[in-house]
């Protein structure tokens, strides 16, 4: 496998990204549309930074992230549930993940690992949040491992179909 991860420019690259997340999250082109706007005004936020992963030249996995900032939607959203937990202090001072997605063809060979670990290494917070679906899944059991706890779950995002969990932890973040 000739995987290459490195610094991917997710404003020009916002298309084949929104590809491999349609995939990975099952998304319809009603909500790739809405999602390219999203993810096009977050990487004008100060800090946001993307790490792309591709094989042969073709992106297969990306992260992307920034400095959580108490005014933004997303922390708008889970406060209230982060509060009602006493972890709402989480806000602060952290880098979120905001996604992270790989092609299912590429998954469970340790490329979202290396693109979360490698995203938050760069990071200047002391900690790092998250959100994900509210279920036992890959995605959960990966992020346990690298050291993130539930901050509060059964979150509820406008329009989203399913509850998620906020999940937190400590900078840097364990390794396997």
């Amino acid at each position: 496998m000739d995987l290459v991860i490195g610094p991917l420019d997710l404003s020009a690259h916002v298309d084949e990204a929104l590809a491999v997340q349609a995939v990975a999250f099952g998304l319809g082109a009603d909500e790739v549309a809405v999602r390219r706007q999203i993810v096009l005004r977050h990487m004008t936020y100060p800090g946001a930074r993307a790490l792309g992963a591709t094989v042969g030249g073709a992106l297969v996995g990306f992260v992307y992230g920034m400095p959580n900032d108490r005014t933004h939607w997303w922390s708008t959203v889970v406060e209230p549930y982060l509060r009602a937990q006493h972890n709402d202090i989480w806000l602060d001072d952290s880098f979120v993940i905001t996604e992270l997605h790989v092609h299912p063809h590429h998954q469970n060979r340790g490329i979202g690992r290396t693109l979360i670990t490698t995203i938050t290494d760069d990071a200047t917070q002391p900690r790092s949040i998250l959100s994900a679906i509210d279920t036992d899944s890959p995605a959960r059991g990966l992020y346990h491992s690298l050291g993130y706890q539930d901050l509060a779950r059964q979150v509820l995002f406008p329009s989203a179909p399913k509850p998620y969990a906020v999940m937190g932890a400590p900078l840097p973040l364990r390794r396997r």
